[in-house]
């Protein structure tokens, strides 16, 4: 498998995550919107002034950047220990590790805490299913290439 297909697979599969937590979040069940964290941090990063417009604009290159990022080192692991990058336990283990690099390190680099306590008590849990998403999105679409 070509490291394009993995890109344009992990990217679209982050559309979909992104689609959920979008939709989740307006509809009450998620707290901690993935568009709306990374937009904003994006945005303070970079020390613009926060509106919506903007926020959900950084937020979304962000994390289809980031999308694509996963999906080029999901390409150079599996071609480091020669696994097959389309294997459902290779994905599940790799996005384990992504769930946990969020909500060990992104969501307190963001500022909301380790597992995103300060956006609320069950954010670890509404990330895990973002990422289980994400994980059957990657691998429904490495199936297609």
């Amino acid at each position: 498998m070509i490291i394009t297909n993995i890109v344009i697979a992990a990217v679209v599969a982050g559309i979909m995550m992104g689609l959920a937590t979008e939709i989740g979040y307006r509809i009450g069940l998620i707290q901690a919107n993935l568009l709306k964290v990374d937009g904003e941090f994006a945005v303070k990063l970079l020390k613009l002034k926060q509106n919506t417009g903007l926020v959900y604009f950084a937020g979304a290159v962000v994390h289809l950047a980031t999308s694509a990022s996963f999906g080029a080192v999901l390409y150079f692991i599996a071609k480091i220990f020669e696994v097959d990058a389309s294997s459902i336990i290779i994905i599940a283990a790799y996005v384990f590790a992504l769930w946990l690099s969020m909500l060990f390190l992104a969501l307190p680099v963001a500022g909301h805490g380790i597992l995103g306590k300060r956006l609320g008590g069950s954010v670890w849990l509404e990330q895990l299913f973002l990422h289980i998403i994400f994980a059957l999105g990657l691998w429904s679409m490495l199936n297609i290439f």
